[in-house]
């Protein structure tokens, strides 16, 4: 009856009887006698309090959109940054002055599907300025300004399909690296899904990074064929010019993947020579095309984002700028593409393959020179396997997905069949230690591991299944993460800790680099909000035909004004608030019984803005819904509304007193 069953299919069976093997021995576990757990493991994380952790760690959301910040050793959750889903915890998203950073091409797109943070380069090493991360399913790119701590930019990526294999930095961050995960056709159009390997397209796109300004554009696009474009590497050191995108499905499948994408021996690393094609773009070589997307930036002095919208884009064809992209045949259905600290090793994770290939930059380049191809693909050649390949670690594990390093010549592959991590020799390619995770687990990162000085003395294991490692909490269980010691031969297991959302990856910095920088408040004479105030005798209350501005002020612990009248059913109140506090740590909140949206969380010196209509007549309260003061319960107001057509004129004041309402 097996041969009845396509080869591949079997292998997928085979998977999954390994893995419901996997969990049926790890329940039987039932959490005791953790394999490699380090007998001082709760010293070693603990932090005591008032103490600050040694690193920031960073933390995709995954499916939540967002990004968490988590304290190490200890595995303590800092804070939340809300990047492309709205946040009621702040008002993200909801707040007008954050709205536009959700502007797409497909319209307001309040949530995404964040994957790979990645931290900013200056030679190779993490400089503490920007974090960027992808969003993988309306395809775009976030930067987040790591002084605040806050989304600051958004850029949509055109042509595109699946934005996983993003948004990877080269080494100076002149670039953030993207390739489109489905391909599709370019441009656009209604056609026979059946026509996919004739008629679809792949674009890995080069998004230009200010060096000062940190500010996206997409600087061009290559366009080549339809494969699946999964995840992306760039050089160092020799290799710093290269960018390496992990390819799978060149059966060039479009139903069945599972079975149908998996039935060659070989599929691909894609070599990008990126230096080469800016050198093309420079020359004129690329072609100018429809390209709609949207560019959403802060402006940090108005506080306020605003969205442009841009139609073309650049676009190289590979004919048109030789010897700018090539093959490297690689098994098996390759997920992880990875580059040692050196910038020789190119490390491929073919999650159906047994072994773990690795390839020699200087190998590939010579490669190049003496034209040892073996064939090409629309024109793209194809290097021979043997000619580009340092060697191969056999045996590994099951399911081989990411590789990381620390910086003492051992690399760490992640494997996510067989739940655990192993550690092995870069140039002998020798199995030197493994330890087992719980479970299932995806990336791994080390702290600096893709920079060209990796810190080397955690690796942390981002897991997609926990099943019995922490209270049940119905249907749905937290993800984990889990930190372990690898300063030493052996790996140590140290603590796990549940996460915000799916941990897709992460990135680690010493918070020395980041700490000292971090911005306490907003100095109130820097604000140029349009609707700030600096001092309370600002405020006012202004009509304009049905519209209603409320400019208002928050101190400890009374707004101004905190009773309105003149308020109709039907108006369209914009509530501007601004925090006149100048001392750290003093938010205030501000929220209206009613508001269809979230509160407003605003930070010392700064102006945010809530919409509300005034659908009812009656009293409406509102309050500061953060605390802030022994006195924060009385923090409250009014708004009286008044039936259609009820001549009621504009009053506002607090406690009896009118502001002047003079404007700055």
């Amino acid at each position: 009856m097996s041969r009845s069953i396509p080869k591949a299919a079997r292998m997928s069976l085979l998977v999954l009887s390994l893995t419901a093997g996997l969990f049926t021995a790890c329940n039987k576990r039932e959490g005791k006698d953790v394999p490699g757990l380090a007998e001082d493991a709760a010293e070693r994380v603990y932090v005591a309090p008032g103490k600050h952790d040694e690193l920031y760690g960073f933390f995709s959301g995954g499916f939540s959109g967002q990004v968490s910040v988590v304290g190490l050793p200890s595995g303590r959750t800092l804070r939340v940054i809300p990047v492309f889903s709205q946040n009621a915890e702040n008002g993200y998203g909801y707040s007008e002055e954050t709205k536009p950073l959700m502007n797409t091409s497909y319209g307001f797109i309040p949530w995404d599907d964040a994957h790979h943070p990645q931290l900013s380069l200056t030679d190779g090493e993490q400089d503490g300025r920007w974090l960027f991360i992808n969003g993988n399913n309306t395809p775009r790119i976030a930067r987040i300004d790591l002084r605040t701590f806050e989304t600051v930019e958004t850029i949509e990526i055109p042509n595109s399909a699946g934005n996983h294999s993003s948004p990877y930095l080269t080494e100076n961050t002149e670039y953030l690296v993207a390739g489109t995960r489905f391909s599709v056709p370019i441009p656009q159009a209604s056609v026979p899904i059946e026509t996919h390997g004739k008629t679809f397209r792949g674009a890995l796109s080069y998004i230009s990074v200010d060096k000062k300004t940190g500010r996206m554009a997409v600087a061009f696009q290559l366009l080549l064929p339809g494969l699946d474009y999964d995840k992306t590497r760039s050089g160092k050191g020799p290799s710093r010019e290269w960018s390496f995108f992990s390819t799978y499905n060149a059966e060039r499948a479009h139903t069945l993947k599972e079975v149908n994408a998996s039935q060659l021996d070989k599929d691909f690393v894609t070599a990008v020579h990126w230096k080469r094609a800016e050198e093309c773009v420079a020359q004129g070589k690329g072609q100018q095309v429809d390209g709609l997307h949207y560019s959403n930036l802060m402006d940090e002095s108005a506080q306020t984002a605003k969205s442009e919208i841009r139609r073309k884009v650049t676009m190289l064809a590979p004919a048109d700028c030789p010897d700018v992209v090539f093959y490297l045949p690689t098994p098996k259905s390759p997920h992880g593409v990875d580059v040692d600290p050196t910038g020789e090793y190119i490390v491929a994770g073919g999650k159906l393959s047994s072994s773990i290939p690795v390839h020699s930059f200087k190998k590939m380049i010579q490669a190049i020179k003496s034209r040892t191809f073996d064939g090409d693909v629309e024109g793209i050649p194809v290097l021979k396997y043997e000619a580009v390949l340092a060697g191969v670690v056999d045996q590994p594990g099951l399911g081989p997905l990411h590789t990381e390093f620390d910086g003492r010549g051992n690399a760490y592959t992640s494997m996510f069949l067989s739940s655990e991590i192993v550690k092995w020799k870069l140039g002998t390619w020798e199995i030197v230690d493994r330890i087992p995770v719980y479970y299932s687990i995806g990336h791994l990162m080390i702290p600096g591991g893709d920079t060209r000085k990796p810190y080397g003395k955690y690796v942390i294991a981002l897991n997609k299944i926990t099943k019995d490692r922490y209270l049940p909490t119905g249907p749905e269980l937290a993800h984990s993460a889990q930190l372990i010691d690898i300063s030493g031969e052996k790996m140590k297991m140290l603590l796990d800790f549940p996460t915000h959302g799916e941990p897709h990856y992460a990135q680690a910095i010493p918070a020395e680099k980041v700490a000292p920088n971090s911005l306490k408040m907003y100095a109130l004479a820097d604000n140029h909000h349009p609707h700030a105030i600096k001092k309370e005798d600002e405020a006012r209350v202004e009509r304009k035909g049905r519209t209603i501005h409320v400019y208002m002020s928050s101190i400890r612990s009374h707004f101004m004004p905190d009773n309105i009248e003149g308020i109709n059913v039907g108006d369209t109140i914009y509530w501007h608030v601004t925090n006149l506090e100048q001392d750290w740590d003093v938010p205030h909140g501000f929220s209206v019984m009613g508001a269809q949206t979230s509160e407003l969380l605003i930070m010392p010196g700064q102006t945010r803005t809530l919409m509300t209509v005034a659908n009812r007549a009656g009293i409406i309260p509102f309050y500061c819904t953060d605390f802030c003061s022994a006195l924060h319960q009385e923090m409250q107001g009014y708004l009286r509304v008044s039936p259609p057509g009820e001549r009621v004129p504009i009053t506002y004041s607090t406690g009896g007193v009118k502001p002047s309402g003079k404007k700055k």
